[in-house]
């Protein structure tokens, strides 16, 4: 199984890009994690919201494979424990299917990107972020995949 973390923003501070590798190289192939950045629509003193964010969403959508799991990450999503990721996680991989994990940008996604997805994750009812919640999905990953195999990580 692979997860693809598809995230609007680029350029991220070298301490976001060292934190997620270190928890990916950690990861085994059949549990790889991938992040592909999306560009973020324009922005700016007179900048159209509603217009960014649905460029967002057609580049998010573009990046889309048609048979994969899709989870959008959002504040009204429903949260998980450690525990129920890893249930999530060993469920997304007897299903077969990779799983595209969904990251807006500085607004969010678009409301019928989320809708459309298979499910609805919130990290936290906090707003994080954005550079915080690749390292936090990275090593919550790895903290789930560690619960699977019986690694002592967790503990």
């Amino acid at each position: 199984m692979r997860v693809r973390l598809l995230a609007v923003g680029t350029r991220m501070p070298a301490w976001v890009n060292e934190g997620v590798e270190e928890y990916r190289k950690r990861l085994p192939r059949d549990f790889a994690l991938e992040i592909e950045e999306i560009a973020p629509g324009q922005r700016g003193k007179n900048a159209d919201v509603a217009r960014a964010v649905s460029l967002e969403a057609q580049r998010i959508r573009e990046r889309l494979r048609g048979d994969e799991i899709t989870v959008a990450l959002e504040v009204h999503g429903k949260p998980w424990s450690t525990e129920q990721l890893a249930r999530q996680a060993e469920d997304w991989r007897l299903a077969g299917r990779d799983v595209a994990l969904l990251v807006g940008g500085p607004d969010g996604l678009a409301p019928a990107l989320s809708a459309g997805a298979d499910q609805r994750w919130s990290l936290s009812p906090l707003t994080l972020p954005h550079p915080l919640v690749r390292v936090m999905l990275a090593e919550q990953l790895y903290r789930a995949w560690t619960l699977l195999v019986g690694h002592p990580y967790h503990r």
